[in-house]
């Protein structure tokens, strides 16, 4: 354990990078693609090409029959987030013979990208729609960061700027029709870079951890039970356990913090119960950065274990802040849960959010299933910028809340918020049920270093002009004979560009960046050099 923190720290200043990915399929054992579905339509993967001229002469593709139905579509799961800010190009090759379509409908192809992690995760999807020409094969490219998108959600933004796609969805002529079309497909090909929470981030400064080395009870200079009833006979949520400061409920042992949810009877604060367990308040609070818990799930139908976060301010009775900071109730304070699991709902993980604006049944949530989420380790994330929020499991991002209109209502996270863990027992819990445990590996908090955002030499090697620039970036080297390379950033952290620099000057294109602050690191063989510019 001590050696991951090490090695943790010695690259915490650094900035990192997206891991390349590529999802292509020429549909003759080329493929990284093994998840291609067919919704309400027909689909083969090994169709012997009819159309081998033009542009297309490979001897296999695939077949997309859409007899009718009123959704088709072929979709795949890439594994994978999309980083769209770094790659955002998609391209196929299709063929539609004129003699497979019925109906008057336009000609076209739609290539929507969606959160797969979502049971309705159309709600969440981002089109191009592209016009095709019938009886030859053509090339179909998709550029997210130049083409006509359509958002699904209206308030979702651009794609460039959303981290949370990981399905791809492609369908022709339109839907919510019963025409037909017959049409193949070949050479599908997305090369870029996936998005990874933790790569991209700039809060990559390890702050305060809790490795859980030791043995015995909890670290109390960390952590701080929380165990008084909040209305004197209850929790809240028609929650049916004591939570107590007893070590058989919550402990340190080989690596790991155990909490203990148990079958028994218990009485306290004048309140008997037939179930106990531990709630955990974490005694430092922060503003901005990267979580990072490394968790096994409890099992068991009425199990509920939670990591998540409440704002410093809340009065909430017994929690470690409430008596010295508590000024802002429920939910004004805000609340983000980062990783909920219901065991009547086993394998199945979420994130959410409570606000004023939406809190109790909220609607700002998100979450994916987790194989073996209750045996076996998985790591849960969220990164917390000034204005968004992004949720992920193992670096699967599922749920990105950026509300368009940040208030007091919708977005209460400009001030300092406090982690919790816990293992709820519901009022459905199994009769058989004993006992099961949430163990946690380590919990982690990255935050932005010191210097990682105005990291300028002074001696600069490199001259950055005009600056700010409206449309075009010079780089002069003066350091000549040097193979340079460079790599550009949003403010955030997201790789948005990476090039490879001329002997003398480069000129880089950035008129269709967003307006606002960049990062450019430059690096040779004597290391890497960090600037900023602005575009305007």
């Amino acid at each position: 354990m001590q050696k991951i923190i090490l090695f943790s720290m010695l690259f915490s200043t650094s900035l990192f990078y997206s891991q390349a990915q590529i999802s292509q399929d020429n549909f003759e054992g080329n493929s990284t693609i093994s998840t291609w579905f067919g919704d309400d339509c027909g689909m083969d993967i090994n169709f012997i090409n009819p159309h081998q001229t033009g542009i297309n002469t490979s001897a296999k593709v695939m077949k997309y029959s859409d007899i009718g139905g009123t959704y088709a579509n072929v979709r795949f799961d890439a594994g994978f987030n999309f980083n769209l800010a770094s790659s955002s190009v998609f391209t196929l090759k299709i063929y539609v013979p004129s003699s497979g379509i019925t109906g008057n409908l336009t000609n076209q192809i739609s290539l929507k990208l969606q959160n797969g992690g979502l049971s309705s995760s159309w709600t969440t999807q981002c089109e191009i729609i592209k016009p095709i020409v019938l009886n030859q094969w053509q090339t179909i490219t998709f550029n997210f960061a130049t083409d006509a998108y359509i958002n699904m959600n209206p308030a979702s933004g651009n794609p460039i700027n959303r981290f949370d796609f990981n399905r791809v969805v492609i369908q022709i002529n339109g839907e919510n029709n019963n025409s037909q079309v017959v049409s193949y497909i070949d050479d599908f090909l997305y090369s870029g870079t996936a998005f990874n929470s933790g790569a991209n981030s700039i809060y990559n400064n390890l702050v305060w951890f809790d490795e859980f080395d030791g043995n015995g009870a909890i670290n109390s200079s960390k952590w701080h039970h929380q165990t008084q009833l909040p209305n004197g006979i209850s929790w809240y949520n028609g929650e049916k356990q004591h939570y107590t400061n007893r070590q058989i409920n919550s402990n340190q042992s080989n690596g790991s913090l155990n909490i203990v949810a148990k079958k028994e009877t218990f009485t306290d604060q004048g309140q008997t119960k037939l179930h106990t367990s531990a709630r955990l308040n974490s005694k430092f609070a922060f503003k901005y950065g990267r979580v990072v818990v490394r968790a096994k799930l409890p099992t068991g139908i009425g199990t509920w274990p939670a990591i998540w976060m409440l704002g410093k301010n809340i009065t909430e009775p017994g929690g470690f802040w409430a008596s010295n900071f508590g000024t802002t109730g429920w939910p004004a304070c805000g609340e983000i849960d980062i990783m909920e699991h219901w065991g009547s709902n086993q394998n199945y993980v979420q994130s959410a959010m409570h606000t004023p604006s939406s809190f109790g049944g909220t609607t700002n949530l998100g979450g994916q299933t987790v194989a073996n989420a209750s045996t076996q380790f998985h790591i849960y994330s969220l990164e917390w910028s000034p204005s968004s929020m992004t949720f992920s499991v193992d670096n699967i991002v599922h749920y990105f809340y950026n509300p368009a209109v940040k208030n007091a209502s919708t977005w209460p996270f400009d001030a300092e918020q406090y982690l919790l863990l816990n293992v709820a027992i519901q009022s459905n819990i199994a009769s058989d049920f004993i006992q099961s445990t949430m163990e946690v590996d380590y919990v982690r908090v990255y935050q932005q270093a010191p210097l990682s955002v105005l990291n300028e030499n002074k001696k600069s090697k490199f001259l950055l002009f005009p600056n700010p620039t409206s449309d075009k970036l010079t780089l002069k080297n003066s350091d000549r004979n040097i193979e340079t390379k460079a790599k550009i950033y949003s403010v955030l952290g997201q790789e948005i560009n990476s090039i490879i620099l001329n002997e003398n000057e480069t000129i880089i294109d950035v008129s269709k960046y967003k307006n606002g602050i960049y990062l450019i690191q430059v690096f040779n063989e004597s290391g890497a050099e960090t600037y900023k510019f602005v575009k305007q």
